[in-house]
């Protein structure tokens, strides 16, 4: 008996072609400053392990790398150079966006802090900007729960996706026969340290 024909993939799943992982100020100096960094660089590490596995496109920045500090040098490894910024917003740095319709990416997956901050305005520039947004709630964060917790609301209210690090990671893989799959599924098993 031959099998049913596969359903179309919905639009709103993301794929490993059709989206870029955005770190937005994961620093240093702002990292202990947060509830709970270990989880934060943890989910952050594993999404970008799961982007280099598959080949998600990755963009990184640092707000006033001077004063704020570099990146989390756990996260580096993954990462070109972050570009540096002063507004909130990564928008700032337009020229990391403008390739992206180019090669077909019109979501962006965004993690990092502050969530209430740079990260709000980075979102509402993006959508504003035509692109989907998706907010990885597990890897993203602010030094005050309310704020965080204020700005995913704010954001998912105004047409932002809220989602999580597992879901992501298995959204890119899409299927269990995918070249990638075995090592997505050691990035889920990972337990916090």
């Amino acid at each position: 008996m031959p099998n049913p024909q596969s359903l179309p993939r919905s639009p709103e799943l993301l794929t490993s072609t059709d989206n870029a992982l955005v770190v937005i100020d994961v620093q240093e100096k702002l990292i202990p400053l947060t509830p709970d960094p270990a989880r934060l660089i943890f989910n952050i590490r594993r999404l970008l392990e799961g982007a280099k596995t598959l080949g998600v496109e990755v963009i990184a920045t640092e707000q006033y790398p001077e004063k704020l500090g570099p990146t989390d040098p756990l996260l580096t490894a993954f990462l070109q150079a972050p570009s540096p910024k002063r507004d909130f917003s990564c928008g700032e740095c337009g020229e990391l966006f403008e390739p992206l319709a180019d090669k077909g990416i019109h979501k962006v997956v965004l993690v990092g802090m502050e969530t209430h901050v740079c990260v709000l305005q980075t979102a509402f520039d993006l959508l504003a900007a035509g692109f989907s947004v998706y907010l990885v709630v597990d890897a993203l964060t602010s030094r005050n729960k309310t704020d965080h917790d204020t700005a995913i609301r704010r954001l998912e209210s105004s047409g932002a996706i809220v989602t999580t690090c597992e879901t992501v990671l298995f959204e890119w893989c899409q299927t269990s026969t995918a070249a990638g799959f075995k090592d997505i599924s050691r990035l889920v098993k990972e337990k916090l340290p």
